[in-house]
């Protein structure tokens, strides 16, 4: 957990350096900032496949033309599987009878990019796509011990979204987004593999 803490810090300095140029864009009417609740659901993924709205994604950026904007994002999430008391052989001599409690930790960052349809308007609907580095940790807990596995990766998130003002002349308003996220980190744990990591969601927020 430790490792996860250094990675939020890190990336959420981005952000915050990211957050400070916005401010200052603000004036010229070209920033934006996202604070966002996430509800995650894994895709072909058994092995913590439950959904949950155990996360958060921030992301700040710049409209380096009228419709297109640069910016960095991170955001964190964790899905949670309880597993029954099972026989688990690791080995032709070795064998594991516990019950477990399966998680999934992800924390991707990077560059993030949108495509706005409509501008400065009480509505704005958009396309965008995230780029960037995603560390996981595949964790199983027993009875005695906790198993896991770190593992760094290649991620990407294409998105669909809006953000909607209902005061014209105020820029904070409500942000809403679905988006897909894969990566290509592999993760093992006793006798569980994920080769890849696939998500689908939506983000609720405030946007400003």
């Amino acid at each position: 957990m430790k490792k996860i803490t250094k990675i939020l810090a890190t990336g959420l300095l981005m952000l915050c350096l990211s957050a400070t140029m916005t401010s200052h864009a603000q004036i010229l009417k070209g920033g934006y900032f996202t604070v966002d609740w996430q509800f995650n659901a894994p895709v072909s993924n058994d092995y913590a496949n439950v959904a949950s709205g155990w996360g958060m994604a921030f992301e700040g950026g710049y409209y380096v033309i009228p419709n297109m904007s640069l910016g960095l994002y991170i955001s964190y999430h964790t899905n949670n599987k309880y597993i029954g008391e099972q026989v688990l052989h690791l080995s032709s001599t070795e064998s594991l009878y516990t019950d477990q409690q399966h998680s999934i930790y992800q924390v991707p960052f990077g560059i993030a990019s949108r495509w706005r349809f409509i501008k400065d308007e009480m509505f704005e609907p958009y396309i965008g796509v995230k780029l960037g580095a995603m560390y996981t940790r595949m964790e199983s807990n027993t009875q005695v011990y906790t198993y896991y596995h770190d593992r760094w990766g290649f991620n990407v998130q294409p998105e669909i979204g809006m953000s909607l003002y209902p005061m014209p002349f105020n820029r904070t308003g409500i942000h809403l987004a679905l988006y897909y996220s894969y990566s290509t980190n592999k993760s093992h744990v006793l006798t569980y593999n994920i080769d890849g990591y696939n998500n689908i969601g939506f983000r609720l927020g405030i946007s400003f």
